[in-house]
């Protein structure tokens, strides 16, 4: 009983002997390093492409730059309706200077009438003179058809200012507060032009001066006559109260 570990033993050893021998054989002897399996890794090349290294910047530069490209690719779509908008804006500013354009001109019509209006309702005589336009105005007409018929037979030139003339003086004879008002409005026009203007008030001085000087030598030739009348009645009656 005291031989049996002996002996288990040696029976055990042949047997592990040849277990041994048969993993040399099968297997061959290798040193296991865990670093030199890195590097012999980190060595082998890959076969997928090289990872980017870029940076927070870099991506954000191409996610930009892939977005402008995108942008600058624009579909057919997208182009005519930019297209669109692009007439839609040009017809739109048109028509609104068209409008802007019509409105003005619509607003110095306006204007214009208002201006018409109040100007030949300023020419009308007020109340308060008992001027009346119509039955004046037809006397004017007649006085005017007056000179022309009388001057029918006389030059051109005599026979265009004539009735002019005579129109114009049966005017102030007949409708002097209405040829005061034309004659004043016709004055604040003349004056936008000086030449114009000039030239009215040397013909109105010139006409006042004439009148003037016709009342005048009227007013003697009246005092003459008056005079000479005088002489000639004293004379006759000295003579018939000699002859008495």
């Amino acid at each position: 009983m005291s031989f049996s570990p002996l002996l288990r033993s040696r029976a055990i050893a042949p047997a592990t002997a040849a277990l041994l021998g048969t993993a040399a054989v099968l297997y061959p002897t290798t040193t296991l390093h865990a670093e030199e399996v890195g590097s012999e890794n980190s060595k082998r090349k890959s076969i997928y492409d090289d990872e980017p290294t870029s940076t927070g910047a870099e991506s954000s530069s191409l996610v930009t730059a892939t977005r402008q490209t995108q942008t600058s690719r624009k579909s057919p779509t997208d182009r005519l309706a930019i297209q669109i908008g692009k007439t839609r804006l040009f017809l739109h500013a048109h028509v609104a200077a068209a409008e802007d354009k019509i409105n003005s001109a619509m607003d110095s019509l306006l204007t214009l009438e208002n201006n018409f209006t109040s100007t030949v309702a300023s020419l009308a005589p007020s109340r308060e003179s008992g001027e009346r336009i119509m039955p004046g105005a037809v006397y004017v007409l007649v006085a005017a058809m007056a000179g022309s018929i009388a001057t029918r037979n006389r030059s051109i030139l005599l026979r265009g200012s004539a009735p002019l003339a005579i129109g114009v003086a049966a005017g102030w004879v007949v409708l002097p507060v209405t040829m005061r008002n034309v004659s004043d409005l016709l004055w604040k026009y003349e004056q936008k032009f000086p030449a114009l203007a000039n030239g009215h008030l040397k013909a109105k001085s010139g006409i006042e001066r004439a009148i003037y000087m016709t009342k005048v030598h009227t007013e003697q030739a009246v005092r003459v006559v008056d005079e000479k009348v005088g002489e000639g009645r004293e004379a006759v009656e000295g003579w018939v109260s000699k002859g008495k």
